[in-house]
Parts: C-alpha cells; sequence; structure tokens
C-alpha cells in the first residue's frame, strides 16, 4: 500500500506480523484464492475489479465469520470511524539522522563533500540530518546550518556568515595586541589612549600609527613626544610624526675641540709679522721728543 505525504515522497506500508500470525493471514489468502479464484477464467486483469466487488458484497462480507462470529460487514460498518485518522499538519520527516562532528575548519563531512557551520561550533559534536535536496546540521534540537545538497564529490561549501565570529575574534585579538604594545611605550600611553578615543573617530587608526613610528624612532623619543604632547594639548599621529622629524632635523651642539697629536698643541712656532704692508715707516721716537 502506498502513502504519499506533503513532500511528494513515497512511503511504502508493510503489515507487520508476529510469527503466531502468519497464518491467519495465509488463511485469508487461501480463503481468495479457493472462493474467488478458483476455477475463474480470467481473460483481462480489468474484469477483476467489478468481479472482485461483486463477490465482497454478496459472498464475503455478509457471510458469518468463523473467528467472529458475526458478518465482516456489520463490523467494518463499527470500525471504519476509527479508521478515519486526520492526516498530521507537518509533512513526515524523512531524513536521514547521522551523528557528526565539525572540524576545527568548522566543516562537517558528507560522501566526501564538506559544509560550514558556524565557526563557534567548530570541533563540536553535532546532529546531520540528510534529504534528498538539502543538508540540516543541528546542536542540541537548534537549527544553525542548512546547505543545498550536491552530488558531487569533494566539493566545499561555506557559507558567508560562518566565518563572521572567527574573523571577528582575531580581530579583537590583533586590536589587544597592538593596545598593548602602545601602553607599553609610556608610563602616560593609557591617558594618551583615552584623549584619543575622546578627540578622534578612529583611535585605532592613530595607535597604529604612533606603535609604526616606535619602531623607526624608538620608544624614548616617542615618549618623550607624547609628554610634549600632554603640554600643548594636541593629541593625534600626525603631531607626534612632526615632532618627531622636527627633533630628528636639529643639529647636535659643537663641542670642546680635543687634540690628540703633541705637534697640534698650542705651543707654535709663529713668523714675524711683515709691517711693509702699511706703506709708512714709524717715526723716530728721539725726534717725537
Amino acid at each position: 500500500m502506498d502513502f504519499s505525504n506533503h513532500s511528494g515522497f513515497t512511503i511504502k506500508a508493510c503489515n507487520v506480523r508476529k510469527a503466531n500470525e502468519k497464518g491467519r493471514v495465509e488463511n485469508g489468502v487461501g480463503y481468495v484464492k479457493k472462493n474467488l479464484l478458483n476455477g475463474l477464467e480470467i481473460p483481462d486483469f480489468s474484469v477483476m475489479n467489478p468481479a472482485a466487488q461483486i463477490w465482497l458484497e454478496t459472498i464475503a462480507n455478509v457471510r458469518i465469520h468463523g473467528e467472529t462470529h458475526k458478518r465482516p460487514v456489520d463490523l467494518f460498518t463499527k470500525e471504519q470511524p476509527c479508521l478515519q485518522i486526520a492526516a498530521p499538519d507537518q509533512p513526515y520527516d524523512i531524513g536521514t539522522v547521522l551523528s557528526v562532528r565539525a572540524s576545527s575548519r568548522f566543516r562537517v563531512s558528507h560522501e566526501t563533500n564538506r559544509y560550514s557551520v558556524p565557526a563557534e561550533y567548530a570541533s563540536t559534536a553535532l546532529t546531520l540530518k540528510v534529504y534528498q535536496d538539502r543538508l540540516c546540521i543541528y546542536h542540541q534540537h537548534k537549527l544553525i546550518a542548512r546547505h543545498v545538497r550536491c552530488y558531487d564529490r569533494h566539493r566545499d561549501f561555506e557559507h558567508p556568515d560562518h566565518p563572521r565570529a572567527l574573523l571577528a575574534q582575531r580581530r579583537n585579538a590583533r586590536e589587544q595586541k597592538l593596545l598593548g604594545r602602545f601602553l607599553t611605550l609610556s608610563p602616560k600611553a593609557e591617558a594618551y589612549y583615552q584623549a584619543l578615543a575622546q578627540k578622534r573617530l578612529n583611535p585605532r587608526h592613530h595607535v597604529q600609527k604612533i606603535v609604526a613610528l616606535s619602531e623607526i624612532y624608538g620608544a624614548e623619543a616617542v615618549a618623550r613626544a607624547m609628554d610634549d604632547a600632554f603640554t600643548y594639548q594636541a593629541f593625534s599621529c600626525e603631531y607626534i610624526a612632526n615632532l618627531l622629524e622636527s627633533r630628528q632635523r636639529l643639529l647636535p651642539e659643537p663641542g670642546a675641540l680635543h687634540l690628540t697629536r703633541r705637534q697640534d698643541l698650542l705651543d707654535l712656532d709663529m713668523p714675524e709679522p711683515d709691517l711693509s704692508a702699511y706703506g709708512t715707516d714709524l717715526p723716530d721716537t728721539e725726534d717725537t721728543q
């Protein structure tokens, strides 16, 4: 007997009998063979339905049954209301249920294909329901992923929303590492960061630039620039960069001259001065007196 559900799938229903009931079933089959089909010539199977209907109405259903001692037609009238069961509201679930475990790359494998789940369920025991056209993945009766079933082999399918949690976690880890490096530059780095957060729309950009400047000019120079920033209330990576560049351009003050050789000392031999360049002789001191 065939029953069709709302999804278009066909379910085969079979009679389940106990071992001691098998003879009763065979007796019914034998009754039909001996009373309906015995000696009946069938030129065409199309005539069997009307012939069987007449036989049921005139012989089989109106006889006194040997087991119940009642007519089958009378018993069927009493049992018929109990046989009219309403169809379920939801289609019959014919999915194949499998226990699976997601990989470290948040994938579930089925028939050599890999299907993604949200990243937070990596390496977690899950339940996979396989249908003819789709795959549904559950965690503790909660649907966490749905994919179109693929009948190819060795394919990988990733939903664009599934790696978002992992990417956000990695981004937060990078930002925490960057902030940690920034806070080690100066004792005033934490206060400087709070000022950046109040005055700038994107403090992370300024923190990243200042950390990069510390790799070029050194942490001591950046710490000194931060101290000056509090004096002038200037909070930005551009101010720190300009201050570091301007200080690097300043020439160092000249120091004392240190002579290392004896001949370079101040005990020097100087020639007599030549006064002929003045053009006149000096007057005699006796004549002037």
